[in-house]
């Protein structure tokens, strides 16, 4: 049997190499994201959406997953960086955004994959070090994340029959590294945190897209040893 993929923000960075990489090793992969998934292959179906506009997931997955009953994995990927700054700066508005998008838009994802039936084995919510880091400037992101675990916590009880964690993928050279590479983005005088990601970019600290997602499939295994509704940082697996 064919092994399904269900990936959001699968347009770039990490949800890309992961739906690049399931597949090479033939899946199908299903997907939503705000721009689309420039793969070409006809197992990839594939749905435009701002995740962040919450009133149309339901009728987008109704649409993507009206004929799936089951799905070997699900990744909850898609996200935010929000402004870095000073919390005392953050407008309240600014977290509100980010929280829908990187907090929200899941609830109501794994609401809607409950209310389907469709059997699951493994949910992977896509975190980060920066949960538990609380690093200076990180602010709503970090916020964000610290929610999506406890949202991973809270869920693996009403997931029974799947196993879920949040998973912090180590450092992955994306678009948001980019980012916060640019000297014009962020000071980093202000933010020392950053001058260790700049270090790590075009390193093998900080891997390519496609490398960062075949490190996490190899990992998959060893995250089932953990309770479900753990946090894991893949820096730490043995």
């Amino acid at each position: 049997m064919t092994d399904k993929i269900f990936v959001t923000g699968n347009s770039s960075g990490l949800g890309l190499g992961l739906s690049e990489v399931y597949l090479e090793l033939g899946a199908s992969v299903y997907g939503l994201s705000r721009r689309g998934c420039p793969l070409k292959d006809g197992r990839l179906r594939d749905a435009k959406i701002d995740l962040s506009d919450l009133d149309k997931i339901g009728s987008e997955l109704n649409a993507l997953l009206s004929d799936v009953r089951d799905l070997r994995l699900v990744f909850l990927n898609a996200g935010i960086l929000g402004k870095l700054r000073l919390m005392q700066n953050t407008p309240i508005e600014d977290l509100e955004s980010i929280m829908v998008s990187n907090v929200w838009a899941n609830k109501v994802i794994l609401d809607w994959l409950i209310a389907s039936g469709i059997k699951i084995d493994q949910i992977v919510l896509v975190s980060s070090g920066a949960s538990v880091s609380g690093g200076k400037g990180w602010s709503g992101y970090s916020i964000s994340k610290a929610a999506l675990n406890m949202l991973g916590q809270l869920y693996a009880h009403e997931f029974p029959d799947s196993h879920l964690v949040s998973l912090a993928p180590g450092l992955v050279d994306t678009a948001m590294q980019a980012f916060i590479s640019d000297p014009e983005s962020i000071d980093a005088g202000d933010f020392p945190v950053f001058n260790r990601l700049r270090e790590a970019r075009g390193t093998d600290a900080m891997p390519g897209p496609a490398k960062a997602a075949r490190k996490i499939v190899e990992a998959l295994p060893q995250l089932l040893e953990y309770p479900s509704g753990s946090f894991v940082d893949i820096r730490e697996l043995s």
